[in-house]
């Protein structure tokens, strides 16, 4: 079953001479085991394509449907569950929350969905180690770098039975190795069966991907496998 599938969408903004197009007639599809990326200059809609991919913010026009299911048909209670059971997200602000650890912050979306505190420890233990920042788990954010709070965002997207990721930029914020780290476990989640949604700008990262969608004024202008030559891609569609 497909997880993504954005279908004929649009979203504007604002109304008469002021509205703006995000985006214009978009239609994409996410399979079990692969990773999209998305690249396209500022403004040319890719953090508003992942809003609608996680259900933080509704098309004007068109559906999104996860696993099959139409995302405008559910309750908020619905929508909330969704979110938390199948959809992990990274965001480019991280919303961590201040006054939670590192551990507490990736094990909340489990423990929010029912899971005892102690299995969602665990769980969320296990996510910091994956992420190489198992000694950080007592630390609260602002006793962090801003590539620790990255990694500890990129660990609670990940957490437990995810099965679309929604990343970000994930990388901003980090160095080189160990931002290659992260393309790795995203990759390999990808790889386990889960669908992923990367916004890059950077060509380099976009190589992780099994196919590159490129936007420019909330078009989608070219959808190709990974190629070498994604930077000339990325510049046309400048």
């Amino acid at each position: 079953m497909t997880v993504l599938e954005l279908r004929d969408v649009h979203r504007t903004h604002g109304s008469g001479e002021a509205a703006v197009h995000a985006l214009r007639g978009v239609s994409i599809a996410v399979q079990p085991g692969e990773l999209v990326a998305v690249m396209g200059p500022s403004g040319s809609g890719k953090s508003t394509l992942l809003n609608l991919a996680g259900g933080l913010d509704a098309p004007s026009t068109g559906e999104v449907f996860v696993e099959g299911t139409a995302i405008s048909q559910l309750s908020r209670r619905s929508l909330a569950a969704l979110r938390r059971r199948a959809i992990g997200y990274v965001f480019q602000d991280l919303n961590l929350l201040p006054s939670l650890t590192a551990i507490e912050n990736v094990a909340l979306p489990l423990e929010l969905d029912g899971v005892s505190v102690r299995k969602a420890r665990a769980v969320a233990a296990k996510a910091l180690e994956d992420v190489a920042i198992p000694e950080l788990a007592a630390r609260f954010p602002d006793e962090m770098s801003g590539g620790q709070q990255q990694r500890v965002a990129i660990a609670r997207a990940v957490v437990g039975e995810r099965r679309l990721v929604l990343a970000d930029e994930p990388t901003g914020a980090l160095d080189s190795q160990t931002g290659e780290s992260v393309l790795r476990l995203l990759r390999a989640r990808c790889d386990a069966g889960a669908a992923g949604v990367l916004v890059t700008h950077d060509a380099r990262h976009a190589g992780w991907a099994d196919r590159v969608i490129f936007l420019r004024d909330g078009l989608v202008v070219d959808a190709s496998g990974p190629l070498p030559e994604a930077e000339d891609l990325l510049e046309a569609a400048q």
